[in-house]
């Protein structure tokens, strides 16, 4: 595909008339929705808005490329707008910019639509060609440029061979968040000027369609330093022992002779697999706040812990249900799940899987707080909180414990004799790193043990109005942000009270917590039935989409629904989960499943009732939604 055949001549600004940032944004996006370019105004643009916190993409001479990746992109486009005066973009030069290229990229966007969307990038570092965009009058004009600096462009060369053993060798990696346009505009500027300055170069692309141009074992060996121009994470334990300048992929396309300038002398700190080596700027920067961060480490754990919690906890439910079906004696139920020969064998999977749950998040957490190193004593928290009766409470600590340990650790050894930084990585921090996380860890098992035996008997004695507070507060967190922080802290909540429940037959806190978050999706499926004047006809057949996703507890489907009127949403969400929730928990309906939906009806203890709660949640959200949304017209 060819960048021409994603410029609409229809999807062009001319004369944009915005005088700053946001609006000049908010001018482009409802240009993008007013052809029908993009299904969802507020989802493009937040996604729009949320790359440009991350950097700006004004990237200097007069030239913004802000763009999103999203599903609100209906038909993959480039928009141009022109600016005469030109405006404040925030640009990387602090100049005032005068052309956007505004890329709408569907989630989905094919291996064809990113080549071209990397060749406009490559086109939009060549001076003669902005200066030409700078002067045009009509869409006509654009495209006839298009054209012409289309038809010219070579294929960029791979690798500039060295043509002897003294001219200098450097290798680079370039990445941005969405992998459509900085990382192809950094990896052009970078070989355009190493070419002026006679060096030889390599450069590997992390973009959205993968990895391109790969740096082998041999490359790296032989190159003088490493440029990583990223805004995202790339491998990097390959470096290890390279002098390495890691800056962010703006000043791949800005600064390229101070880079490639200190990469061909060596000028940069040595680069260690543990990451115990800084930037050139002095230290590894810290991207957002602290609780940003800590969520990030939080997350990192949990996600990597939910399929040992979802494989485990669906094959011991079905070892309790097989079971049952086979026939266990009167006297004989407290081995339930275990009395029969192939059940007990399900349950020992099942087991096996839920076993390796704590020390999972803990090891993860501490990964992603300490990289690599940080593994091994967050393992060892884990399954000491396991054994020492700590929980997940217990293992949560104890992975941020692991990971800041480790993080001391790499401090403390920073200046060791070269001769002794061979074992450091393999003795030093393995060692030192797993003694201290577990002497630590009996100040943690102690009272977090008294904490966890102390909410679990709080739990299992919850009735009547207790229970359906707490199964009211909960599912109502799953409703408020729809798969953000306070939803997946509910959910995080419910699951960590499963492996203390599956004997007793399930828990009704992971009962409320699904509850809870099937109800939105199936909200709207109901809403946008009973209330067809108040949905567009694509927001009718996409309800329809949240029957399936509601039914599989999948509560980000309602999302695109809440972004376009959050006030008039949300409130309806939450009030038909939190009764739901509360509806549950009262009555005691118990889960021994995480995750499923509809398709774990099976093991819960009440499925009639469950379902009936759950459906009359969607349908008291749907009419609330309903009623507070306004008409639209078809």
């Amino acid at each position: 595909m060819n960048i021409i055949e994603l410029l609409n001549p229809n999807v062009m600004i001319l004369d944009l008339k915005s005088k700053d940032k946001l609006t000049a944004i908010t001018e482009m996006v409802d240009k993008l929705a007013e052809e029908n370019c993009i299904s969802d105004k507020e989802v493009f643009k937040q996604g729009i808005i949320a790359r440009e916190e991350q950097t700006t993409t004004g990237l200097g001479d007069g030239i913004a490329m802000p763009h999103a990746k999203n599903k609100a992109v209906v038909t993959p486009t480039v928009l141009f707008a022109k600016s005469e005066e030109g405006l404040d973009y925030e640009a990387l030069d602090g100049q005032p910019t005068h052309l956007f290229f505004m890329i709408a990229a569907p989630e989905g966007a094919n291996d064809t639509h990113l080549q071209a969307l990397a060749s406009l990038s490559r086109l939009l570092i060549k001076p003669e060609f902005v200066a030409s965009l700078k002067t045009v009058e009509t869409s006509d004009d654009v495209i006839r440029l298009f054209k012409e600096a289309t038809a010219e462009q070579d294929t960029p060369a791979e690798e500039i061979t060295p043509v002897d053993s003294s001219q200098p060798f450097v290798v680079a990696v370039t990445a941005c968040p969405t992998g459509i346009a900085h990382t192809y505009m950094a990896e052009d500027a970078l070989k355009n000027k190493a070419a002026e300055m006679g060096i030889s170069i390599k450069v590997e692309t992390n973009g959205s369609d993968g990895v391109k141009n790969r740096l082998t074992a041999e490359d790296i060996e032989r190159a003088t330093a490493v440029i990583v121009a990223a805004d995202k994470q790339v491998e990097m334990a390959r470096f290890d022992g390279k002098p390495l300048l890691n800056r962010p992929v703006s000043d791949g396309i800005r600064k390229t002779e101070e880079l490639l300038t200190k990469a061909s002398q060596a000028d940069a700190p040595i680069y260690h697999g543990d990451n115990s080596a800084s930037s050139d700027d002095g230290a590894e920067q810290s991207k957002g706040t602290v609780g940003s961060r800590i969520y990030k480490h939080l997350m990192n754990g949990v996600s990597n812990m939910l399929p040992f919690v979802i494989g485990g906890g669906i094959v011991i439910a079905l070892a309790f249900m097989l079971d049952q079906a086979m026939g266990v004696p009167q006297d004989q139920l407290e081995k339930l799940g275990e009395y029969n020969a192939f059940p007990g064998y399900l349950r020992s999977i099942g087991n096996a899987a839920f076993g390796f749950m704590l020390p999972i998040l803990a090891g993860f957490i501490a990964s992603s707080i300490a990289d690599r190193p940080g593994l091994v004593a967050g393992f060892v928290a884990g399954a000491l909180a396991a054994s020492g009766g700590a929980g997940f409470l217990g293992a949560l600590i104890g992975g941020f414990l692991a990971g800041y340990v480790m993080l001391g650790l790499k401090k403390l050894f920073a200046n060791l004799p070269k001769s002794l930084a061979g074992i450091r990585t393999i003795l030093f921090y393995p060692f030192f790193g797993v003694l201290v996380t577990g002497l630590l860890m009996l100040l943690v098992n102690i009272p977090m043990k008294a904490v966890n035996v102390g909410l679990n008997d709080f739990l299992n004695n919850l009735s009547g109005v207790n229970a359906a507070l707490l199964g009211a507060l909960l599912a109502g967190m799953m409703a408020i942000d729809l798969g953000g922080p306070v939803n997946k802290a509910a959910y995080v909540f419910g699951t960590g009270t499963l492996a203390a429940s599956v004997v007793s037959g399930g828990s009704t806190v992971m009962a409320a917590v699904m509850a809870g978050g099937m109800v939105p999706p199936l909200a709207i499926f109901f809403s946008t039935l009973l209330f067809k004047n108040k949905y567009s006809q694509k927001d009718q057949q996409a309800g329809l989409t949240n029957l399936v996703m509601g039914a599989s507890f999948i509560t980000e489907g309602a999302i695109p629904f809440a972004a376009q009127d959050p006030l008039r949403t949300l409130p309806g969400f939450v009030v038909g989960s939190a009764i739901t929730g509360s509806l549950v928990s009262s009555l005691g309906i118990k889960l021994m499943a995480p995750h499923g939906g509809i398709f774990v009806i099976l093991l819960v203890n009440k499925p009639f009732l469950y379902i009936g709660f759950i459906l009359l949640g969607s349908l008291i959200s749907a009419v609330i939604v309903g009623l507070m949304r306004k008409s639209v017209n078809n």
